[in-house]
Order: C-alpha cells, then structure tokens, then sequence
C-alpha cells in the first residue's frame, strides 16, 4: 500500500512501490488525463507535477512520490491554478491541439516552466523550445505551441 497526494487529495493505492506513477494515476485512480506516450521517458506524454517540478511518471516509481505533492493535467487546468488556467486558455485561443494525445504533457511541461521563471519575466523564443524540448509533438504543432506559451507568460505578467 503506498500513500499519494494527488491534485490535493490523499489516495491509499494497493500498487507495488515499483509501479510507475502513470499506472497508479490511470489504472488504479482512473485519472486518465496523463497520457502513456512511450514508456522511456522520451515523449513527454505522461507529465506530471512531483512537488512542482515537471517529471515523466512512465518511469518514476510511486515510491518516489512518498510525502510529496502530484499534481496532473485535471488539477492544473481546473481554473484554480492560474498558471495552469493561463497556459490552458492561451492553448486554446492558439489552436495548439490536432490530435491532442499529447497535449497534457505539453500543458504541464509548459505550466512547470513559467512557474520557474521569476514573476513577470518574459521568455525568449529559444528559453521556450529549450524548456519544452522534452514532449514531442508528433503532429508538429511547435509553432503554435511557443505562440502559446509566449501568451500564457504574457497574461501572468
């Protein structure tokens, strides 16, 4: 049995402390917001928060989450967090989806990095592909994606 903290709530899960976080988040919490991509932490599909930090749950075991904060796409697109509230909206006004799959992960890879700069600074187009250089979009909606998070750090400011 391992304890989560999963978008503010505690959740008990009968996994084994190996179980990558996806599976306790999907199969185990029915939480399916958090995609499967590749399962080698290549894509970036399955992003999630650990204690604020954009992590790959395909490969991080619930183990490593023990006393610590996971937060998913559902929590950080609900309106409560206004990053998250920021990125989300500007993805939509930019279009930035096609065929969505990895979206989430893009979304919190995106929410992660404009929570790390500090308050009002504007990011480079190059800090953007840096920071987001991790989650693949296979529809290459790259473009659109900057244009997004160059909004959401504009509406933050």
């Amino acid at each position: 049995m391992s304890t989560l903290n999963v978008n503010g709530k505690t959740h008990t899960v009968d996994v084994d402390p190996g179980t990558p976080i996806l599976w306790a988040l999907r199969d185990t919490l029915g939480m399916t917001g958090t995609k499967f991509g590749c399962g080698a932490a290549l894509c970036g599909a399955c992003t999630v928060h650990l204690d604020g930090q954009a992590i790959r749950s395909c490969i991080t075991p619930v183990s490593a989450a023990d006393g610590k904060k996971i937060t998913t796409i559902e929590a950080a697109t609900n309106g409560n967090d206004r990053v998250g509230a920021a990125v989300h909206k500007a993805w939509v006004m930019h279009d930035v989806a096609q065929c969505g799959y990895c979206q989430s992960g893009q979304i919190m890879s995106a929410t992660a990095f404009l929570k790390s700069l500090p308050k009002g600074k504007q990011p480079t187009a190059d800090e953007i592909d840096s920071a987001m250089a991790g989650n693949v979009c296979r529809c290459g909606t790259y473009a659109r994606i900057r244009a997004a998070v160059t909004d959401a750090a504009k509406a933050i400011a």
